[in-house]
């Protein structure tokens, strides 16, 4: 997997293919927009979507895990999607949490968190409001927060489109502009918003196992 170096803030981040941020200095993980239960919420409406989708996101999570000295894991919110979620992503969850109990754990709220409410005391996460600042960065879920922190958040889900002659790749994207950045969601169903390039933004897409800077011309 190749990780992208970014000094952001006067802090090195890598940036990693698996949709996530890793603060080497701090050991911490940094997620936007996991969604858990989504896919089974859907389900339960009748709407046939694809199963194993918490497992999938908990590999990979486990991955990083392992890949990373990480500590600390922070959830830039919407970690679970909506009130009462199946039992079989709980459990799942549970089992996760208990194998990482090592870990600390940090949610911040997010709207679908305010909904959803926050997890269970089982899984041992310090639960808080945005913008929670770690210097010299802000954690929060929405971009639009005001703080003198660097932000880091999620929300958008941001893909970016990339056009050839004939053709044109939508991908997920992290987007750094001059005081905040968005991160992809996290979730392996969530879907994504195509974004228009800013002028004071950089964009790095997501490609199967790299993480790539866009130029600067503007393919929006």
């Amino acid at each position: 997997m190749n990780a992208c170096e970014l000094s952001i803030a006067g802090e090195l981040l890598l940036l990693l293919p698996q949709k996530a941020i890793y603060w080497p200095r701090e050991r911490t993980l940094i997620v936007a927009d996991v969604h858990f239960g989504k896919a089974a919420s859907f389900r339960t409406l009748g709407i046939p979507v694809p199963r194993g989708t918490t497992s999938e996101n908990l590999h990979i999570l486990d991955t990083l895990i392992t890949s990373y000295d990480i500590e600390h894991i922070v959830f830039l919110g919407d970690f679970l999607h909506g009130p009462n979620p199946a039992v079989s992503t709980m459990l799942a969850l549970s089992a996760w949490r208990v194998r990482h109990s090592r870990l600390v754990m940090t949610l911040v709220r997010g709207n679908h968190d305010l909904r959803a409410g926050d997890p269970p005391a089982d899984l041992n996460f310090r639960i808080v409001d945005e913008p929670a600042v770690m210097q010299p960065f802000a954690f929060c879920h929405h971009p639009s927060v005001t703080t003198n922190a660097y932000v880091l958040a999620g929300h958008v889900h941001p893909a970016y489109r990339l056009s050839g002659r004939n053709e044109s790749l939508r991908l997920p994207c992290f987007v750094f502009g001059a005081g905040r950045a968005i991160l992809p969601s996290f979730g392996s169903f969530t879907g994504g918003y195509t974004i228009t390039r800013q002028t004071d933004e950089q964009i790095f897409v997501v490609a199967d196992d790299a993480v790539i800077a866009i130029g600067n011309s503007k393919t929006g």
